[in-house]
């Protein structure tokens, strides 16, 4: 690439950033609060720690390969990582799930010597894809022919093409550009983390670099990116799955963002400029990721009350927050815990401000907060 080129590259993935909306900052502002209550408060126990991760593997496999077009649910992954074959399922979506648990769970536990660079992505590639018969030819290799990214609905069928991709011959210097990018700008802290890794994505996936697996591997490099950038919370709060939740949004933003990036290509070729805006996609990608970080947030209140409580005071905890309200007589009666010991959990719980009381006398019940 010459160095012309690099510079209208660079030029172009930088523009992006300069005109950031206030709406924008302020969702970034509540993350990285969220972030320092997670670093200040975080004391997991290693077992806590364990079982979260695990849970959290099988769900983000889950629904990873089930935005792809994938059926299995996460009780099938749980069985096919436990080594129970699945009959009713193709071969080609379990080869595809156990490919992206495995290289999940390397991430999750060697994330902080994992150098992020093309070799690393490529690698990355090659893992995802390491059981996928149909894919053993372009394994970890950049795509050679075109593609299209096809939107794809609960059956697993296309309805539609999203959007047109970097066609294959221009596919290395891209990458290689965007990856050099993304590295410096981390380094030299030229933008906010979340700008740079949103910024990062939503070019890789434009690109669309692999004849397969890009999605996929879109979501395994979110992870890395922003574990590497002090967002320790990523094993515990599923990302793929808050995606799944929101599929629609997630494709509508995407596309948003890159007809503006296609247009603009298009008119960088007659020597003119065009804008691009990467608005719709960041909005998307950071209200997921706030809704990711208040979910850490809740689930050390919950670890905190787990420390706090005997273990019947917590069948008392578990079953106010399963109904709309309870009285001291029905929460013995259907946790079997005796009656006095639920008085003790009861008054422990309105001290930690956890429940409040309902009406007086012998109609008094309690509900969630």
């Amino acid at each position: 690439m010459t160095k012309n080129n690099k510079f209208k590259q660079r030029s172009r993935l930088e523009q992006r950033l300069q005109q950031i909306p206030a709406e924008i900052w302020s969702k970034i502002t509540k993350i990285d609060e969220l972030k320092g209550q997670w670093i200040a408060g975080a004391q997991f126990s290693p077992q806590v720690l364990g079982n979260l991760k695990q849970s959290v593997l099988i769900t983000s496999t889950g629904a990873s390969t089930r935005i792809e077009g994938a059926k299995l649910s996460d009780e099938d992954v749980e069985k096919l990582m436990r080594g129970i074959d699945i009959q009713k399922f193709t071969d080609r979506d379990k080869q595809e799930a156990k490919g992206y648990f495995e290289l999940l769970e390397n991430v999750f536990g060697s994330w902080k010597s994992l150098k992020f660079s093309e070799n690393t992505i490529k690698h990355f590639h090659k893992e995802l894809l390491k059981y996928v018969k149909k894919d053993k030819l372009h394994r970890g290799d950049y795509k050679k022919e075109e593609n299209k990214v096809h939107m794809i609905n609960a059956a697993g069928e296309s309805i539609g093409v999203l959007f047109d991709t970097t066609p294959a011959y221009l596919v290395p210097k891209e990458m290689q550009e965007l990856i050099e990018w993304t590295q410096e700008a981390i380094a030299e802290k030229k933008y906010h983390t979340l700008l740079i890794v949103g910024n990062f994505l939503v070019e890789f996936l434009q690109i669309h670099p692999f004849k397969d697996g890009n999605g996929r591997l879109s979501r395994v490099l979110t992870n890395l990116l922003l574990l590497k950038e002090g967002y320790g919370y990523m094993p515990y709060v599923s990302h793929e799955k808050l995606i799944e939740n929101n599929k629609a949004e997630y494709y509508v933003a995407l596309r948003k963002s890159q007809k503006t990036f296609l247009f603009a290509k298009a008119l960088a070729t007659a020597d003119k400029t065009g804008y691009e805006n990467i608005i719709p996609w960041l909005d998307f990608f950071l209200t997921i990721f706030l809704k990711q970080s208040e979910m850490a947030i809740d689930l050390l209140s919950k670890e905190n009350i787990e420390r706090l409580l005997t273990k019947k005071q917590l069948a008392v905890w578990d079953y106010i927050q399963k109904t709309d309200r309870a009285t001291p007589r029905e929460i013995s009666k259907k946790t079997k815990v005796a009656y006095a010991t639920v008085r003790q959990a009861i008054d422990k719980l309105m001290r930690l401000k956890k429940i409040e009381r309902i009406g007086q006398g012998r109609s008094t019940s309690y509900r969630k907060l």
